[in-house]
This record gives structure tokens, sequence and C-alpha cells, in this order.
């Protein structure tokens, strides 16, 4: 798979939002119930829904994050290849989680580095590294 990172708002027809979540200096990240791989926290936009809005469902439904605040940081493109898509990714850094909800998810984890066993290894990195870029 093949990401690229795009100024914010370069792209157009946003398909995905993924969220890069900290709390308290640790990288949070989501387990699926049917995969051993950790994965951030994000998915489709829903018609009538804007991309922080789903950023903001999303990350609730994917690690119970109750209190945070969320910004976005860039654009990316992901492509193999058959398809291709636009999303844009978020950064958030959650107060409080309360419990998980009922979704497609597991559980959660706490990382001070990324993983090996990351669900999109040609993906997820990328992001992370766009983000410690913004901070620097």
């Amino acid at each position: 798979m093949k990401c690229e990172v795009y100024p914010l708002n370069t792209l157009k027809n946003y398909k995905y939002v993924v969220v890069l979540t900290s709390f308290r200096g640790q990288t949070v990240l989501s387990r699926h119930r049917s995969r051993d791989t950790w994965e951030t926290q994000g998915g489709h936009i829903e018609p009538g829904e804007t991309p922080l809005q789903a950023a903001k469902r999303e990350l609730w439904e994917e690690s119970g994050a109750e209190d945070f605040d969320i910004f976005p940081l860039c654009d990316y493109s992901a492509a193999d290849d058959t398809s291709s898509a636009n999303g844009q990714v978020f950064t958030a850094a959650v107060r409080s989680f309360g419990p998980m909800p009922a979704s497609e998810m597991k559980e959660i984890g706490f990382f001070d580095r990324l993983p090996d066993n990351l669900t999109y290894p040609d993906i997820t990195p990328k992001l992370f590294a766009r983000r410690a870029q913004e901070q620097e």
C-alpha cells in the first residue's frame, strides 16, 4: 500500500479519517476483534458528516475516549494496485476514557513507540512521522 501525505485541505473527496491519539505521553492504539494487530482510531466518513465529526465519532467508538482535544493535522492518500482513497488525519490528546463501546474494537493499548505488529504498516508510521515533524 502506498501512502502520501499532503498539507491540510489539499485533497478533496475525503473518504476516511485517521486519529493519532495520545494519553499521558503515550500513543493509544486499538485492536480489532478479528485481528492481532494494532491500529489508529479512524474509519469511513458517514454521509452528511464532516471529517472532524467523523474523527470525533471514530475516536469514541474505537477507544472510549470521552474528554479530549482534537485537531486536524494533514491530508493523506492511500492506494494499492486496485483502488485509492483520500482522507484527513487528526491528532487527539485524551484526558479521560469511559468504557469501551460495543464496536468492532476489542481493546486499546498504550505505547511508548509504535509496535511492530501494525494493521497498516505502510501507512501508520508515515502519519506519525508527519505528526512528529509538526511538533518540532
